[in-house]
């Protein structure tokens, strides 16, 4: 990793920030830069870490495919057609594209998998909190968290408050008992730590779409 030449997207954001200072004392090397404002390439990169706002991924899906290098995408809230450009990129280089770069909701996703089997006839709802700044509602990870309940009627609250890195819980309700199952995130680090491992990850691969899932649990 000392070697490695990197690039951000929307590095002067609040997650890009994170990414760039833990990549940087790994002693990785920032050669591209991108912001609102500005795009600053010194080198080529060996991979492109998306953290911008939505309206800044279809400039990082050319960039991937102009250079021909890995990319990690870790902006929420894409449009369908971002998702398909991110699928064809997925064609030429490997992409990894994740709601959520924690550990524990990943453990998270595996409880709520297992819980929403065993508790079928019981009512279920959704809650996340973030920060005052966050655009999209609900959060991506809310809807991952909705994905594994598979069903219709579930309904998700959220709020945007201060300075929240992110909370989710999901409540079962019985006639009798409820069931919580909760994460919190206390700091950004976590999930630039996620996109560490997922760097790691993609760059031994040749193409294709792959998600933190993946990373986690290791497979080929």
């Amino acid at each position: 990793m000392k070697k490695l030449k990197f690039g951000v997207i929307g590095y002067t954001g609040k997650l890009g920030k994170e990414v760039v200072n833990l990549f940087e004392e790994k002693g990785c090397k920032l050669v591209l830069k991108v912001n609102s404002k500005k795009t600053e390439q010194l080198e080529k990169p060996d991979v492109i870490i998306e953290c911008g706002l939505s309206n800044t991924v279809d400039q990082s899906i050319k960039l991937a495919e102009k250079l021909l290098v890995p990319i990690v995408v870790a902006t929420t809230g894409l449009s369908p057609d971002q998702i398909k450009g991110l699928r064809h990129l997925s064609k030429y280089v490997p992409v990894i594209l994740s709601s959520n770069y924690s550990y524990g909701i990943q453990v998270l996703l595996k409880l709520v998998e297992e819980s929403s089997k065993k508790l079928k006839d019981w009512d279920v709802e959704i809650s996340e909190v973030h920060h005052r700044f966050k655009k999209d509602i609900p959060s991506g990870t809310a809807k991952m968290i909705k994905e594994k309940v598979k069903r219709e009627d579930v309904q998700v609250n959220s709020s945007r408050i201060g300075n929240v890195q992110g909370e989710h819980t999901i409540k079962y309700g019985g006639l009798g008992e409820v069931l919580s199952i909760s994460h919190r995130a206390t700091s950004r680090k976590t999930f630039a730590e996620g996109i560490l491992k997922s760097v790691n990850y993609i760059l031994k691969k040749k193409k294709g779409l792959f998600s933190f899932k993946d990373v986690v649990e290791n497979k080929q």
